[in-house]
């Protein structure tokens, strides 16, 4: 990073799991971050903003937005964390599962990322990284799980598309599509078989997420790129 240049990243979904390693990990890179999810609490850190709200509102993206440039004066890397997983057999799905779960995983990336690239190409570049799901590559029969399928899949698709359009302009788009993490998320008593789903026999802890996502952070060669972190989950069974 030059000297005297601090780079701003925003990270969604950051009070708890992956979303606070994150924030954490981009600290550590440097970065002035500013986190956003519904529940999240302020911070000490001088170079960490929070913002409460619903990801799946445009307003909350807005006010992020602006919290970042009214701080921090610039935006040069949007992490797309926050997701909400319902597993369900696909006809017991709700009118209120389906907004709930595209409302965050769709509608959120997208008016983020939207209000977001202006702002990356004001600094000649930058980069968006959105969490996905390996079900996305490889459907699991003991694993119902369409609304997540159908909203991340989508983010996948459009991390390509967008990596393309913007390919000359210097924003990079890439995804790291996770396995089972280890996070609050998931039950202790749900481990064992959340285990098993993964050829490697055990799940992925956050840190393998933060390592992938720093990675493509510091990869300028490297744009469009579905990163697999599953523990062989996407490669077969």
């Amino acid at each position: 990073m030059s000297a005297g240049i601090q780079k701003v990243a925003i990270v969604t979904g950051a009070s708890q799991g992956i979303g606070a390693a994150l924030v954490d990990g981009y600290r550590k890179l440097g970065y002035a971050v500013v986190a956003t999810s519904r529940t999240i609490e302020p911070s000490g850190d001088a170079d960490i903003v929070t913002v409460r709200g619903d990801i799946a509102d445009p307003a909350t993206a807005e006010r992020v937005v602006t919290a970042a440039l009214e701080r921090f004066g610039r935006i040069d890397t949007v992490v797309n964390n926050a997701g909400i997983f319902v597993a369900k057999p696909f006809t017991d799905y709700t009118d209120e599962d389906y907004i709930a779960v595209t409302g965050i995983n769709l509608d959120g990336v997208f008016h983020l990322t939207q209000r977001a690239v202006p702002h990356l190409l004001a600094q000649g570049g930058g980069h968006v990284v959105s969490i996905t799901t390996s079900l996305v590559d490889n459907a699991d029969s003991r694993v119902p799980s369409v609304l997540a399928s159908l909203s991340k899949g989508g983010i996948q698709a459009a991390t390509k598309s967008l990596a393309v359009e913007y390919a000359t302009r210097g924003i990079r788009f890439n995804a790291v599509s996770p396995g089972t993490i280890k996070t609050p998320m998931h039950p202790e008593e749900t481990h064992e078989f959340l285990s098993a789903l993964h050829p490697v026999g055990h799940m992925g802890e956050v840190s393998d997420v933060v390592d992938a996502v720093l990675y493509l952070e510091s990869a300028p060669f490297v744009t469009g790129e579905i990163l697999h972190v599953d523990g062989g989950m996407s490669a077969g069974h």
